[in-house]
């Protein structure tokens, strides 16, 4: 009989210290290459309890002691990290916010105070493209032969300011390597050709274009041009020593984002353009009142322009120089007038 109790009481002790030596749920969450967050609950009961803290204030207290290499523990009560149940809202974050991660501030005094890390849960990586809406601000003009028309006193003869070029432009940024990129873009460009000779008008005949002097002699012309609308597809290789896939925008703010190296860019591609519309415009006063007119008409202008494209940008800032390789009129029906380009890109 004595026994029999010496083997219950054996059994009960060996079972207590089983259910005492029973492991813990584990979970362990990896956190870059060499750490790792172990979480370890023995009462399912604490899952309730772990409901109310929270872990965010946590985590920053515990990730500042790591920074500062403190090994102690932290002053803080448990209670200390309990959430206020009457501000908290159950509404999840989305999964594609950006989050703004500033340095810590022991270390911003050494770095640059304007400066910010931005990253997106959704993605580990730059993105492969990214989209911008550029607007092209210049001047052109066009060489005849290779030169100027200005030497030879041609009634085209274009007057430099003034003769503004306009381009607006959506461009799809594509990241081929760690530096390397490609800038497609689709937009409208004008030309504004603004004739030195404020008296020049254009006019046509089966045999081509026409240049001539108004024979008006009782009014004051102040303005003369010739306007010219094209649609544009372009391609521009360009190779970023900041390897970024996004460029700054003067419009966007992303200026304070970018490193303190900048981003210096350069890049030469093609570009091919249709014609949408033409016209000239000639302004003159007449007793004391201001005139104008419009003439809509193709003027044996070439329908197709394509040529060659030079980005040249650092930070936010871009310099651009487009230049026509086919004549600006048909060939036979005008001057050998190839335009040109050149300006800021915003």
């Amino acid at each position: 009989m004595n026994r029999i109790r010496i083997i219950l009481v054996s059994a009960l002790f060996l079972l207590a210290a089983l259910a005492k030596a029973q492991p813990a749920d584990t979970i362990v969450v990896k956190v870059g290459k060499e750490s790792k967050v172990i979480f370890s609950i023995k009462d399912k009961q604490d899952l309730e309890t772990l409901k109310h803290y929270n872990f965010q204030a946590l985590m920053d207290d515990m990730l500042r002691k790591l920074e500062q290499r403190d090994t102690s523990s932290l002053k803080k009560q448990s209670s200390a990290y309990l959430k206020d149940t009457t501000q908290q809202s159950t509404k999840p974050a989305p999964e594609d916010t950006w989050i703004r991660d500033r340095r810590d501030e022991d270390d911003r005094a050494n770095d640059w105070a304007d400066e910010y890390r931005w990253s997106r849960r959704s993605d580990k990586y730059s993105r492969r493209f990214y989209h911008s809406f550029n607007i092209d601000l210049g001047m052109n003009n066009y060489l005849e032969n290779g030169h100027f028309p200005d030497g030879g006193n041609q009634l085209y003869t274009v007057k430099p300011w003034g003769s503004w070029y306009v381009g607006l432009t959506s461009t799809l940024r594509t990241k081929v390597t760690n530096k390397f990129y490609l800038e497609w873009g689709a937009g409208v460009s004008w030309y504004n050709f603004k004739f030195s000779n404020y008296k020049t008008q254009i006019s046509k005949d089966g045999n081509g274009v026409i240049f001539y002097e108004n024979p008006r002699t009782d009014v004051e012309f102040t303005k003369s041009k010739l306007t010219v609308c094209y649609i544009n597809l372009s391609m521009v290789p360009m190779f970023d020593l900041g390897g970024y896939s996004r460029k700054p925008n003067v419009f966007n703010g992303d200026r304070l984002n970018f490193d303190r190296r900048g981003s210096f860019r350069i890049g030469v591609g093609p570009y091919v353009g249709y014609r949408l519309d033409s016209y000239t415009k000639q302004v003159w006063e007449e007793s004391g009142d201001k005139q104008k007119s419009h003439y809509h008409d193709n003027y044996y202008l070439n329908n197709v322009r394509y040529g060659l494209r030079a980005q040249i940008g650092f930070r936010d800032t871009d310099i651009f120089f487009n230049y026509d390789l086919n004549g600006l009129f048909i060939d036979g029906k005008g001057p050998k007038l190839n335009a040109f380009s050149f300006g800021i890109t915003l």
